[in-house]
């Protein structure tokens, strides 16, 4: 899909940018980021906070990347780069904050939904510190995306190539990050409860795998987990409509899990969202051993502080068919109820 009515550079004619809007891939050699075509909004409440939230995802210029703003602070910096080393880290949720102090928190989905759509630059735009949870996936966003469509913009998708493994270990779990042609994405979790025990899951994830495979899988908890987070004034927003909820085998909420190993889909889900922080599509195998969030980001800071472990490459039309993002459809977004 190209978009002809984006503005030219000033020094090409319409009718010989219409002409390479067809065919900059060919003569350049490389694909175009893209942004939004127009503005969508979200509205719920903070899965920790309890808080109402309204989110609006605007169209940004080439080069822009994901920036957060807070659109409830009037005075000092209210903008926060989508960025692994401006993470605060945290075992429950991805918080970002700036040198000011101001934080969104829970940006892990619409992260993912960005990366999973192939966007590449956008303004979000929120109300309050903490991303509304919605029904606890990133269906919604992704929905709200692809109904929108995608405008492509007159700047190279550069991707980060894995060039040799870096890996981070904790005495519970591990990540760790390999050279591959693609984005791979390879999680492992074990969790006592019955209703979730071990699963597994390695998925490549372009073609629209995310849309298709991903997006529709929510955010999980154990009730005792639950219990002792709303003791500590955490998931105040947290209903049986928004997260499963599994108490040993049973699922407490209704109609149970969407997918027999939706938890595991979930982790993957939050794991694209977390590695979207790179600032670029990776080409690389991630593979988590009961990972989270601030694995996560560790490897990350672990990526970027190894000599050679990487590199910025230009993305060709081979390239780019191989990045998440790559051959979404609308119509192959999960239904859900």
């Amino acid at each position: 899909m190209f978009d002809l009515s984006a503005p030219p550079p000033e020094t090409i004619s319409n009718h010989k940018t219409r002409w390479f809007e067809f065919r900059r891939a060919d003569v350049w050699g490389f694909v175009v980021q893209t942004t939004l075509r127009s503005a969508v909004s979200f509205e719920g409440v903070g899965l920790h906070s309890g808080k109402p939230a309204c989110l609006t995802l605007r169209p940004a210029s080439a080069e822009h990347g994901i920036w957060f703003k807070r659109t409830d602070i009037s005075l000092g910096d209210t903008l926060i780069p989508a960025r692994w080393d401006v993470v605060e880290q945290s075992p429950l949720c991805t918080r970002i904050i700036n040198k000011a102090g101001v934080s969104v928190s829970t940006i892990e989905h619409v992260m993912a939904a960005l990366a999973g759509c192939g966007i590449h630059n956008a303004l979000v735009e929120i109300d309050g510190p903490e991303v509304p949870i919605l029904d606890g996936s990133s269906q919604p966003f992704v929905s709200g995306i692809l109904a929108r469509g995608v405008r492509e913009q007159y700047a190279p998708i550069r991707a980060l190539e894995i060039l040799k493994p870096v890996e981070v270990r904790t005495p519970n779990g591990w990540a760790r990050l390999d050279p591959a042609d693609r984005l791979v994405i390879d999680f492992h979790i074990d969790f006592a409860d019955e209703a979730i025990g071990e699963q597994e899951m390695a998925l490549d994830m372009a073609n629209g795998a995310f849309v298709r495979e991903l997006c529709d899988s929510r955010t999980f908890c154990r009730k005792a987990d639950v219990d002792m987070m709303h003791a500590n004034g955490l998931a105040l927003g947290g209903t049986l409509e928004n997260a499963v909820v599994v108490d040993g085998a049973d699922v407490l909420s209704p109609g149970g899990f969407r997918h027999a190993d939706e938890a595991v889909r979930h982790k993957m889900l939050d794991a694209l969202g977390d590695l979207a922080l790179a600032g670029a599509p990776i080409l690389g195998r991630y593979t988590g051993f009961r990972a989270g969030h601030a694995m996560t980001n560790t490897l990350l800071h672990a990526l970027f502080a190894t000599p050679g472990a990487f590199r910025m490459t230009v993305c060709d039309p081979e390239t780019a068919a191989r990045l998440p993002g790559s051959g979404v459809e609308r119509h192959e977004i999960p239904a859900v109820a």
